[in-house]
């Protein structure tokens, strides 16, 4: 299929999801449950919150992340996390389409995938190490310096594109992160 038919075809989807989707500034309950993307991109109710929800939603990555190390080895969490990527970037797409925006507030599946890839890449790590990464980590997603600002611009949109968007100025941010951290812990060994 030919590269302008295919963007027709997200183009008629968007245009199909515009007019029987108006859109949704901050989603009821019900809507959590109405379908099962709305559950997981929403994080199990932590994109509800009605400030920061990405906050929230990191968060609630934190918690989740700290059960799941208790009882699965490492590999088990890589795997969790391979899982998550594709499951994520379908979520956010349905949801995006239910809630008639490209990029609702609400969803945060983003940063909890992108959050969970932090804490697996620093393992074994601290308490204190995994705050300065969660507080690293927001400042990143929020400000969208740089990269993240690029992939937050350029991936915007309707679509699975679009729901890629979504995904990938989280992931950036928690590379960055990483990258911040891994400088600054290679800075201060050098003392």
């Amino acid at each position: 299929m030919p590269r302008v038919m295919r963007r027709e075809v997200t183009d008629v989807q968007d245009k199909y999801a515009a007019k029987y989707a108006a859109p949704v500034r901050h989603p009821a309950l019900g809507f959590l449950f109405a379908h099962p993307a709305h559950l997981i991109a929403l994080g199990f109710g932590a994109g509800l919150a009605p400030i920061a929800p990405g906050t929230a939603g990191t968060l609630w990555a934190w918690a989740v992340w700290w059960a799941l190390s208790l009882t699965l080895p490492t590999a088990a969490l890589g795997g969790v996390l391979l899982v998550a990527l594709p499951v994520g970037w379908w979520a956010s797409r349905v949801t995006a389409l239910s809630l008639g925006t490209n990029d609702p507030g609400c969803v945060v599946i983003d940063e909890i995938v992108a959050f969970w890839l932090v804490l697996l890449l620093l393992l074994p790590a601290s308490g204190w190490m995994q705050f300065l990464a969660f507080v690293l980590f927001r400042l990143l997603d929020a400000l969208k310096p740089g990269p993240v600002g690029w992939a937050d611009r350029t991936l915007h949109g309707g679509g699975w594109r679009g729901a890629l968007g979504v995904m990938l100025d989280d992931l950036i941010a928690a590379a960055l992160t990483l990258l911040i951290l891994a400088l600054w812990l290679r800075f201060v060994s050098l003392f």
